[in-house]
């Protein structure tokens, strides 16, 4: 999805093109996310199942990514039996330290574009957007479960 969205034209107005390059940016990293979890051996609905054992987002909250519950069951199963999940659906060590590693992996593998911008400039990016980061965090837009992990606090 970073190559598509790199091969667009680049809009002219400075917001658009911040958007753009945010997109583009975000879609590396999330390409490099779906080749970890290739790595790890987590086939996609075994992704989200294990991903929400680890307390990332509710089940339910997993529902509109489409997966039947006879698939997420079948999922889960197959976790059960590899000592990735307990039981009762709860990730084991086991579970939590491959979860560990896939985010490890894709954090090595999102890290090109910054090297490549450079610390300082990388920095200078964190400043620019730093209140604005700050502002749309308070603003209450966000969602307070995802199934990207992230929660707000």
């Amino acid at each position: 999805m970073a190559a598509a969205n790199a091969e667009l034209p680049w809009p002219e107005a400075p917001h658009q093109q911040l958007w753009h390059a945010a997109t583009i940016l975000r879609e590396h990293r999330g390409d490099g996310h779906l080749a970890a979890l290739l790595v790890a051996g987590l086939d996609p609905v075994e992704s989200l199942v294990s991903f929400a054992a680890m307390g990332a987002a509710s089940v339910e909250r997993f529902e509109s990514r489409g997966w039947s519950a006879g698939e997420w069951a079948a999922a889960r199963e197959r976790l059960v039996a590899r000592g990735l999940l307990a039981a009762d659906g709860t990730a084991t060590d086991a579970g939590r330290a491959l979860r560990q590693e896939v985010e490890r992996h894709t954090d090595e593998l999102a890290a090109a574009p910054w090297r490549a911008l450079g610390p300082d400039d990388t920095g200078r990016l964190a400043d620019l957007l730093g209140e604005f980061w700050v502002a749309v965090l308070g603003s209450g837009l966000l969602p307070s479960e995802t199934t990207l992990g992230i929660r707000k606090v």
